[in-house]
């Protein structure tokens, strides 16, 4: 490792101590990186508006940042465990090409304010593309709806057979879910969408900083104004992030149990696409829904990752290395997320439904509520109908599946499955 950053003369570095202390840092500095350089020509732009910088030096760092961030996408610089983290990697990257221009780049910032900015620059794009996955799932939902609206589907109650459905209502349900999540995103990355950079190490600098400048240079929607909140935000922003996440895979979660119900032979509804499943390593006979079932496992990586940085966060006001731990747990369950949510779209385009498994199941219970309503809306009290229901379970037009679809006109229903409203819900999403 090169020279530490905050290293003071006469002090011995213990090694053990130092891999400890810089963790996995470098590692998850990969994915900030570009960002951390983002923010670092930003703040050089906002060294010179102050009178710190003169403009040919902070042209020349500028200009040193473009290369580098060119030179990381073209894989001709390596953060590797030569540096301490990527902050210092882009600071011994300027020193080495500039010399003193290069030792004036963190003046009026620290690490803490790097690693903010870093992560809500992350965090923004990361949200953003949760939100594009999220419309990804709720329009292939919605296409199979409109295709599949008055196909009988068997509804369940506590697992067991409930009601005349249609695939058109199942699918309906995951494309009003997945609406929201993408929603939630939206309205999440807005929350977020704050510039800690100028905050310094919590306390701000006796430097008037132009902290609006590298607002608008980042791109950022407001600024985070108090500098003692910059810090007190730390995990809290991450956290409500996870939660957004989470909530697109509670809704995965509950999808890939569909699926994995819905394609043993005790069902038997759904075909998954061949390429989705996988053969046993001793079983002869096997197709194993292994992808469904990762799937459904997903949202534990992020329920764990909400765990640990919940746990960590029973600190004071103020910095503490503690918050160090924060960006692990947040980096690996966004990648993890958005990867798992990325293989939804094409797996539901290819799913099949066994058409005669279905109607296999269509068994006249499920058209007892049918019949109870019918005999309500005829005149007869509601529980008297249900009495002679329960007894006398056919309705007036028989088992027919599909006559049960056509008759469910309530809004949501089979027969009013209103798809047209949660398309412009998703025109809006997409528009917005």
């Amino acid at each position: 490792m090169s020279d530490l950053i905050w290293q003071k003369p006469g002090i011995k570095i213990d090694q053990r101590i130092q891999r400890f202390l810089a963790g996995e840092d470098v590692a998850l500095d990969r994915v900030l990186f570009v960002h951390d350089i983002r923010a670092s020509r930003a703040h050089a732009e906002g060294l010179a508006r102050v009178g710190i910088l003169s403009t040919d030096e902070c042209e020349a760092l500028c200009r040193e940042l473009d290369a580098l961030a060119q030179d990381w996408a073209e894989g001709r610089f390596v953060l590797d465990e030569r540096y301490e983290d990527g902050h210092s990697a882009i600071e011994a990257r300027l020193i080495e090409r500039l010399g003193d221009v290069g030792r004036k780049i963190h003046t009026g910032r620290s690490r803490n304010d790097q690693v903010l900015v870093a992560s809500r620059l992350y965090l923004r794009d990361a949200l953003a593309a949760l939100r594009e996955a999220c419309v990804a799932i709720a329009d292939t939902a919605l296409e199979r709806a409109r295709v599949e609206a008055m196909q009988p589907l068997p509804g369940y109650t506590h697992l067991q057979r409930a009601m005349v459905g249609s695939a058109g209502m199942w699918w309906g349900g995951w494309v009003e879910a997945f609406i929201d999540d993408a929603v939630l995103a939206a309205d999440t990355a807005r929350w977020v969408d704050a510039n800690p950079l100028g905050s310094a190490s919590g306390y701000g600098v006796n430097l008037a900083l132009d902290r609006d400048h590298t607002t608008r240079a980042l791109g950022f929607g407001r600024l985070q104004v108090a500098a003692t909140y910059a810090q007190l935000s730390r995990g809290k922003f991450e956290l409500q992030a996870l939660t957004a996440l989470s909530q697109a895979l509670l809704d995965l979660r509950r999808l890939a149990w569909d699926l994995s119900l819905f394609t043993t032979a005790e069902f038997g509804f759904v075909r998954l696409p061949p390429e989705y499943t996988t053969g046993s390593s001793l079983m002869p006979n096997k197709r194993n829904p292994d992808l469904v079932e990762l799937l459904r496992a997903s949202y534990a990586v992020v329920a764990g990752a909400k765990a640990e940085i919940e746990q960590m966060l029973s600190l004071p006001s103020g910095y503490h290395r503690d918050l160090q731990f924060s960006k692990g747990p947040l980096l690996r369950a966004f990648r993890h997320g958005l990867d798992a949510l990325a293989l939804v779209p094409d797996l539901l385009r290819g799913l099949q439904w066994n058409r005669e498994a279905i109607a296999a199941a269509m068994e006249p219970g499920l058209f007892a509520t049918d019949k109870a309503i019918e005999l309500a809306a005829a005149g007869v009290p509601f529980r008297e109908a249900y009495r002679i229901a329960a007894s006398e379970p056919l309705p007036s037009y028989g088992a027919d599946p599909d006559a049960s679809l056509a008759a469910r006109v309530s809004p949501g229903a089979a027969a009013d499955l209103r798809l047209d409203t949660l398309a412009a819900r998703l025109a809006a999403l997409r528009a917005g």
